[in-house]
């Protein structure tokens, strides 16, 4: 983590009514050498307030933490020491209330997300990390898409010039001992059960499967979660394994991925936590993310697999109910910072 690299890792502020600025400044205080690393892309003077609310104690060095401007990305290297390199990414007339949706913050964080995908999608950054923005706050901001995922699909779809159809992408969360891949993400469960289709399941499989094999996996082992109780019985509490599920399995096996299942869905993340498989593909989005939740909340990373640059997260939301108040571990946020530069 000492050394500096030429091109930096950009950090998206997130909802600045949320805890995003605060476990940045908060990673910067407890890794002074992120400041080789990385640049905030935010609002000065929320990365401001962060600063102030983050310091505690009698002075000293990290309390002493100080913002510094940056005018153009390839100046980040130049930061005095002690110094959060912040670029300003966006347009706030005046800090927004903490612990409130407003279309203020979420037009602040989309504009954010959308300096930081440009830089990466330039080439001017080699990786974004995005801090928790709040879904709500987005709508209310007119923002067409529901949050991080469809969002940055959509815009290095733009930069590629294809639509968003030919651009196909998933979310993976993972924990120390815990990776899942979901088919379907922020769609209504019911949409989330009509997107159980051979072609969904596997797509899934494949972009899982080629990722793992570029971090490093010669053969990942794929298990595929049924969706019904049980992986449906042979068909006894529906069909969607046999019809969905299983073609897709036979598919992906015999294109010579290390994949298994339909397995039951209640025991295969406890499986793969043991060691029997590499990661699981889940069929919607609470399926998989309640266990790695459940297993490592404050460790967890959120990754999206199939975009052409490399995209984490940390794998919590804005907490408003305690935004300003100093609380919030950046743990999280640094596991996504170190497997942002893991895979760079």
């Amino acid at each position: 983590m000492s050394t500096a690299h030429p091109i930096p890792i950009v950090v998206s502020m997130g909802d600045p009514a949320g805890i995003g600025p605060e476990i940045i400044a908060r990673a910067f205080r407890e890794r002074p050498a992120l400041q080789q690393q990385v640049v905030v892309a935010g609002d000065v003077a929320a990365m401001q307030r962060a600063l102030r609310t983050t310091a505690s104690g009698p002075a000293s060095a990290a309390d002493a933490l100080m913002l510094a401007e940056v005018e153009v990305l390839s100046a980040f290297g130049t930061v005095p020491p002690g110094c959060v390199p912040v670029i300003q990414a966006c347009s706030l007339l005046r800090p927004v209330p903490l612990g409130r949706v407003s279309a203020e913050a979420g037009r602040a964080a989309a504009d954010c997300i959308r300096w930081g995908a440009q830089a990466v999608l330039s080439g001017k950054a080699r990786a974004l990390v995005t801090a928790p923005i709040h879904k709500e706050a987005l709508a209310v901001a007119g923002v067409d898409h529901p949050g991080h995922t469809e969002m940055l699909q959509a815009l290095a779809a733009s930069h590629l010039g294809v639509p968003v159809s030919e651009l196909p992408v998933r979310m993976m969360l993972s924990c120390p001992g815990l990776s899942t891949v979901l088919v379907s993400i922020h769609v209504s469960l019911r949409q989330a059960l009509e997107a159980v289709t051979p072609e969904q399941v596997l797509e899934t499989i494949r972009i899982t499967d080629a990722h793992f094999r570029r971090t490093g996996f010669d053969a990942p082992r794929v298990a595929v979660a049924g969706l019904n109780p049980h992986a449906g019985e042979g068909g006894l509490f529906g069909r969607e394994e046999i019809e969905a599920i299983t073609p897709a399995v036979e598919q992906a096996r015999a294109a010579g991925v290390l994949v298994s299942g339909p397995h039951a869905p209640d025991t295969v993340f406890m499986r793969a936590r043991q060691g029997a498989f590499d990661v699981v593909v889940a069929m919607y989005h609470d399926q998989g993310l309640i266990p790695v939740k459940l297993l490592g909340l404050e460790h967890g990373v959120n990754t999206t697999l199939g975009l052409p640059f490399v995209r984490t997260s940390p794998d919590h939301g804005t907490a408003f109910d305690i935004a300003g108040t100093g609380q919030a571990s950046p743990t999280s946020l640094l596991a996504a910072i170190d497997a942002a530069l893991a895979a760079t």
